[in-house]
This record gives C-alpha cells, structure tokens and sequence, in this order.
C-alpha cells in the first residue's frame, strides 16, 4: 500500500505529539482552595492564624477559604458535599466514611491525642465502661469519640442497644452531661478538659491506644485535579507544626483565641496531644485497621466488608513531607 506524503506527514507528527503529551494531565489552579479548622486539630489553627498557605499561593493567585469543623462528622459532610477539599477527622471516623463511600483519602498525620475518653459526673456511680448499661450517654455520631464508645461498650460485653445514646455535638455533650441531662458523654477535647477542669467531671475510662490519629483527608477527585496543591497544603501544614512545636506558647495562645477557654483547660489538651509523628503511613494504618476490625465485630462495618483492603485504600503515602 502506498502512502502519500501528506498521510505520512500526519502521522509523523501525531507520533510526535503522543511522545511530547504528558503523562498525565492537571486542571487549572482554582481561584480558591477550601480547608477546615477545628479547635481538636491545633495545628490547623496555627496554619489558620500564621498565614502560612496564603503566603504559599500568593503568587499564583490562589485565596484560601477556612470553614470551622465542629467534629469529624461535619468534616466529612463537607468533604462528601464538597463545600471543603481537605479537612480535620480522627482516622478510624476517616475509615468508616470510605467504607460508607465518602471518597477520600488520609494524606497527612496532624497529631496523636488522647483526645476521648468516657466522662461522668462525681454522683453518677459510674466507675466503668460496665456501668453503662441502661444509662444516658451524650454522643457525636461518626467521631473518633463514639468509634472509642462502641469500642468501651465491646470490652464489657455491651453494645450501643445496651445504654440509650443522646445524639449530640460534642460542646453540647459537655453542656448535657454537666447540667445532668445525660449520665455520662464520650468527651472530646478541648470540651472534654474544660468538663474536666471547670466542672469536675471525671474520665472514668480511658485509652490511649484506643485514639486514632488525627489525620488530613482530601477528596480523591481534589487529588486527581490538583496535586502540586495538596503538596503545598502539606508543606504548610509542616511549617505550621513546627512552628507550634518550637513555639508552645502561640499554640496555647491559638488554641485560648479560637474556644475562649482558658489557658489552663487549654494546656491539659495540649499534654494530651502529640505532634511529633506528621508522616502518615504503616503506624496510622495499624491504628485505624484495629479500630476497624473492632467496629466489625460489634457489627458497626458489615460481616463482609475487606477493612484491611478498606485501610489500604483510605491511607496515601505519596505526600509524605520531609519532616523538619
């Protein structure tokens, strides 16, 4: 078969241009990029107040929208309705929001708290997860608090059908559990030391194993679009860490500003809270995988649901930061 010039010129230069394409391609920059802040996330505060992302997208003209979280739940409302592209959650809630199809994935370690633990009055009579049974407990649906809960209730031979669960935020929880609305409230910090602090409430269990990570979720489609961007958010958030590390007097500051505690309240939150492990990866996935396999056997995540597989997919290691 013959071919004339103009047919080989052609596909010579389709050749060319297959090999000069990309190997993948990006969106524009958006005119704006969507985060979270969340007083159980401290170093999101320090990001906020610092101006440590605006000054990294100043030059390429990219503002920076802040939306309060007031728990992981609402973190990952926003992030499945897309009013945020990255967002504060605790890692097992992170887990169970994939394996109910939010599609997101962990892309960052922002601290290791003791941010939960199971909270009762002085009078109530409750001395362990056990007691539980029949009582009224204040609960944030899909938090790390509630996961810890179920978790409490499984050791004593319970479950959520044992005690009568009182959906409520979390500074709500406080409020009903110190006014005696509820028995007892599966805390969260900084609400839960201010509980602890300013109306004598007592952390009658506690675990920390039992706490999973706090971790930075993006939608996958956030990925996919805009990569080099969640690097930048990443590398801001690292500038944020460190400085919160060097500088625990700010973060203390950061922390009294943005829920009006006092200084106090705020330091036994920051004792409980760890930000020296930024790097997401095998440590985490341990963490959540247990906590998953916890919430299977209480029959939280159905019989046949793969939560290792789920683990795997959740956790994306490719936006490690190089730690300072």
């Amino acid at each position: 078969m013959r071919l004339d010039r103009r047919t080989l010129l052609s596909a010579l230069c389709g050749a060319l241009a297959t090999i000069a394409m990309p190997a993948a391609t990006h969106a524009a920059d958006p005119a704006e990029i969507r985060l979270d802040w969340a007083t159980y996330n401290p170093v999101s505060l320090v990001l906020k107040d610092r101006g440590f992302l605006e000054e990294a997208l100043k030059d390429r003209g990219i503002k920076v929208r802040w939306t309060q979280s007031l728990g992981s739940n609402k973190a990952l409302e926003f992030l499945n309705g897309g009013a945020i592209d990255i967002g504060s959650t605790a890692g097992a809630a992170a887990l169970l929001a994939r394996i109910n199809g939010n599609p997101i994935k962990a892309v960052y370690a922002y601290s290791r708290p003791e941010w939960t633990a199971l909270v009762t009055r002085k009078d109530t009579g409750i001395a362990k997860p056990a007691d539980l049974r029949g009582k009224r407990i204040a609960v944030t649906r899909g938090t790390d608090p509630h996961i810890f809960l179920i978790r409490a209730l499984q050791s004593a031979g319970l479950t959520e059908k044992d005690a009568k669960l009182v959906l409520l935020q979390h500074a709500d929880g406080r409020t009903a559990l110190e006014r005696g609305d509820v028995d007892a409230w599966a805390g969260l910090d900084p609400m839960m030391a201010a509980s602890e602090i300013e109306g004598g409430s007592v952390l009658f269990h506690r675990d920390a194993s039992a706490n999973t990570w706090g971790v930075l979720d993006v939608r996958e489609d956030f990925i996919k679009a805009h990569p080099e961007l969640v690097r930048v958010v990443i590398a801001a958030y690292e500038r944020a860490r460190d400085y919160a590390v060097k500088n625990p007097q700010a973060l203390s500051q950061a922390l009294v500003a943005a829920t009006k505690l006092p200084e106090p309240v705020i330091a036994r939150q920051i004792e409980r809270t760890d930000l020296s492990q930024p790097v997401i990866g095998k440590a985490q996935a341990d963490s959540i995988r247990a906590a998953g396999l916890a919430l299977q056997q209480a029959g939280v995540v159905p019989a046949g649901t793969d939560v290792a597989a789920a683990v795997d997919a959740l956790i994306d290691t490719q936006f490690a930061p190089a730690t300072r």
